[in-house]
């Protein structure tokens, strides 16, 4: 089904890229979607991971205590669930369906223990950078409830837009998610397409975008993209995406590049090396 008002200039795909294998934290075993390097730089996105196993052993080490500084984390669960805490006193428990939203600002030490020790543990990371002017903000934590997020059914009726951040157009109908008002304007949704579903949806001139293809396959834009894949979006309107034989499930980011130098160390993002140098001597001394 075409969309009623279908732009006819849609973002294609500039490159495919796979998913690898890596560990992380205590020995939890991730797909790297995505990493910053100077080579490839989908500003302000840092980093997508996928966590998805049914193995405890893969997952039980969890994230234990670390630090944070000059960007956002935010944690997407589907199944099982996760501990959060910090060094300010903030606790969160993300069950199925549940974001936690943490910017680290000036810093932050948490840590992310899997409250289970059996059965599937299925999410993502995603880390967005933060512009020079709020890097040293205050840190900041929010988590949101899976039935905080607006679910809509897609106007083919193929399937569902789950929408964590920014705003779906649904049409002639604005849909917004519950995290709004940050400078780098984010659109996170989290869409399920039965077979042969098409989902269509402007984005906003100028912003990086992506579509992450988690489960099945499907059509973006001209290009063929399979389960575990990221697909980068080139400029345009829009984000079309066409589900083939089997039921497909992707996510769809898009935000407002920053355009500053990026200078990373571990989990410290800052811009220049002076700044990261600072940041490993606040850390050391207790000053976060």
């Amino acid at each position: 089904m075409t969309h009623p008002s279908a732009p006819t200039d849609i973002r294609q795909v500039e490159q495919v890229l796979p998913g690898r294998p890596t560990q992380d934290g205590a020995g939890v075993k991730l797909l790297r979607v995505y990493s910053y390097s100077p080579e490839l730089n989908l500003d302000p996105f840092l980093m997508l991971d996928e966590f998805a196993t049914d193995e405890a052993s893969d997952y039980i080490g969890g994230f234990p205590d670390h630090p944070h500084r000059g960007f956002e984390t935010v944690t997407y669960m589907l199944d099982g669930r996760m501990l959060h805490q910090d060094h300010m006193g903030n606790r969160g428990d993300l069950g199925p369906g549940d974001v936690q939203w943490m910017t680290a600002g000036r810093g932050v030490i948490h840590s992310e223990m899997p409250q289970q020790t059996e059965g599937r543990m299925h999410g993502f990371q995603l880390w967005i950078n933060l512009p020079s002017g709020e890097k040293m903000c205050p840190p900041a934590y929010r988590d949101i409830p899976s039935p905080t997020m607006p679910v809509v059914d897609l106007l083919d009726g193929s399937g569902t837009v789950k929408v964590i951040a920014g705003t779906y157009s649904n049409g002639l109908d604005p849909i917004a998610g519950p995290l709004q008002g940050m400078t780098t304007a984010p659109l996170m949704l989290d869409v399920h397409m039965g077979a042969h579903g098409q989902f269509l949806e402007p984005l906003a001139s100028g912003h990086t975008a992506f579509v992450y293809v988690y489960e099945g396959e499907a059509m973006v834009g001209d290009e063929r993209v399979g389960a575990r894949h990221l697909a980068v979006l080139g400029s345009g309107a829009c984000v079309q995406v066409n589900s083939l034989e089997s039921d497909t499930r992707f996510l769809v980011l898009a935000a407002a590049p920053i355009g500053e130098p990026v200078v990373q160390y571990g989990p410290f993002v800052m811009n220049t090396r002076a700044e990261i140098e600072r940041a490993v001597q606040d850390y050391q001394s207790g000053k976060f």
